[in-house]
């Protein structure tokens, strides 16, 4: 595992430098360690890979942090929580990306802090429910953050603490809707895993990741008001303007498809055909106690037809 987290670290940082420009598809690398190999963005879920050893706790930093892969060097102290460790590293891989025109600061930290939230909503010890309140109390004081990350524009870094601080503020609602918010970001990331617009050579004429994408959407939009010019707001005019944008890649690369549709799934057919079977068969039933009662009604009629002609004569 150390020789592949090693591997890893080594291409962020020579494609980092060398490619001026990163694909736009960065944009769908969410829940993801951004790296990009030739002209192509791919993502990778290592960090999530590593955190599914620790999904109940904060943590504490071991022979597999991250963050000591990512700088080297580096003598932060060794009881800093994983989860701290691992923000300040993805903000380290992020600052290494060459920023074009589809891709800002104030962006790649909007990702970085969606990552946190969704992290910190999974750790039951957790009492804090707002963001600007965690980042307070746990991460302006750690040494490794201001030792790594720096205060200002003045340094010559994309991402420093003053872009942070202003993305965390915008973002003042609580941490399990963040949270929400980055389920439907990672569907996206999923959507660009499933098709490459930079790298696929067979157009598809659905995804099979979309219905996941579109539903988890609807649940964002059934359950937050976006229509108040709030932070709810800016995040969903920030997910959609990153649908477009895969949306357009798509098309453009599939001029003979007109949309960006879900593929039917499978379980959804089956209950779909289950159903049918269960109208049939009951329809079916309903036709047969119909028939029976109407051939018991016609066989009633005719004995009393055939009474009363023995009647009369």
């Amino acid at each position: 595992m150390y020789i592949f987290f090693k591997f890893i670290i080594k291409y962020i940082n020579f494609y980092n430098k060398v490619i001026p420009n990163v694909s736009k598809n960065s944009n769908f690398c969410i829940k993801c360690i951004i790296y990009t190999y030739g002209k192509s963005c791919k993502s990778i879920n290592t960090i999530d890979e590593y955190y599914a050893s620790d999904p109940k706790t904060l943590g504490k930093d071991n022979s597999m942090n991250l963050l000591n892969l990512v700088l080297s060097g580096n003598n932060c102290s060794s009881d800093d929580p994983k989860l701290i460790s691992d923000f300040i590293a993805l903000l380290t891989i992020f600052n290494g990306i060459d920023i074009g025109e589809d891709l800002d600061s104030d962006k790649l930290v909007e990702y970085a802090i969606l990552w946190l939230s969704y992290n910190i909503n999974q750790k039951k010890e957790n009492r804090t429910t707002r963001l600007n309140d965690f980042h307070t109390g746990n991460i302006k004081g750690n040494d490794c953050y201001n030792k790594h990350i720096a205060s200002d524009s003045s340094s010559g870094k994309k991402i420093h603490m003053d872009v942070i601080d202003t993305k965390i503020e915008s973002m003042n609602i609580d941490i399990k809707d963040i949270s929400n918010f980055y389920d439907a970001f990672k569907s996206l990331c999923n959507m660009y895993s499933e098709f490459d617009p930079e790298k696929s050579t067979e157009c598809k004429t659905c995804l099979e990741t979309a219905g996941e994408f579109f539903e988890k959407c609807e649940k964002v939009k059934n359950a937050f008001d976006i229509n108040k010019g709030s932070s709810y707001l800016q995040l969903w005019s920030s997910l959609s303007n990153d649908y477009n944008i895969f949306k357009q890649e798509y098309i453009g690369k599939c001029s003979s498809i007109s949309q960006l549709v879900a593929c039917p799934r499978s379980s959804v057919t089956k209950n779909m055909l289950i159903t049918i079977a269960i109208i049939f068969v009951a329809a079916s039933i309903l036709l047969g106690v119909s028939y029976k009662y109407s051939l018991f009604g016609f066989r009633k009629r005719s004995q009393k037809q055939h009474l009363r002609e023995m009647l009369k004569k």
